[in-house]
């Protein structure tokens, strides 16, 4: 029997060509022995998490290619794993779910879900789904949870920062919006995109708790906004993260 938090060996079938590994995170045994078994008759590899913050801690130090998750785990809601998961990593995510409504089911993809299969479901509907994912995913492409240009180094899956090798102590807010520039290096992303994400929609228009964050996080970053190293502001349209090559000896 697989470990609940270890990973199963792929079939034979895979031997020449690296098998897909697909992360599932549920808390009952019973789905899980079943997800897993069916994915491995099919040459799968597969991850096996209980509880949340195994599956985020498995999937930062094994990587996934597909990710099921269920929304009812004992430690923390399905969709809080979704949303922290999403500030580093953009893998392919099935959410398992018992509510069949078109308001949840918005409410997911919102959230950064690729997909959905209502429990009770078909273990034949699931693998559809995982085969349609990844025939639209590049199976070698997944941005990388660390940046390091050997100044700065952003490691968004232990949520730890250090610049010139010493710890950057950042706020809550201040990681995430950091997080969220860095997952899309180069490009230009919204004022109200941001606002939307760090503080919600109603806060669309409250320009003046951007700047004040901003401000901030370059002060840690040892930024200058007249000459930005990492954070470029372009005025009344959004920000910008800066990537560089690492500094070679």
């Amino acid at each position: 029997m697989s470990p609940a938090n270890g990973m199963s060996p792929a079939t034979e079938s895979a031997s020449t060509i690296p098998a897909v590994r697909v992360l599932v995170i549920d808390d009952e045994p019973q789905i899980r022995k079943f997800i897993d078994i069916s994915l491995r008759s099919q040459g799968y590899a597969t991850l096996l998490a209980e509880t949340g913050q195994q599956g985020l801690t498995l999937l930062a130090s094994k990587g996934a290619d597909i990710v099921i998750l269920d929304l009812g785990l004992p430690d923390r809601d399905g969709r809080e794993v979704l949303r922290e998961l999403r500030q580093w990593s953009r893998v392919p995510v099935i959410v398992l779910t018992v509510r069949s409504g078109e308001e949840e089911k918005v409410a997911l993809l919102d959230a950064g879900a690729n997909d959905y299969v209502t429990k009770p479901f078909g273990i034949e509907e699931l693998m559809a789904r995982i085969r349609a994912l990844l025939r639209s995913t590049r199976l070698d492409g997944d941005t990388s949870p660390v940046y390091d240009d050997g100044v700065l180094r952003i490691d968004l899956a232990r949520r730890e920062v250090h610049l010139n090798d010493q710890p950057v102590s950042l706020t809550r807010k201040e990681f995430s919006l950091l997080s969220l520039l860095v997952r899309q290096p180069g490009r230009l992303v919204t004022q109200p995109q941001l606002l939307r994400e760090m503080w919600g929609p109603t806060h669309e228009e409250d320009a003046h708790y951007l700047r004040v964050l901003v401000g901030k996080l370059r002060q840690k970053l040892g930024d200058d906004a007249s000459a930005p190293r990492y954070i470029v502001t372009e005025p009344g349209v959004g920000l910008r993260f800066l990537t560089r090559e690492k500094s070679r000896a």
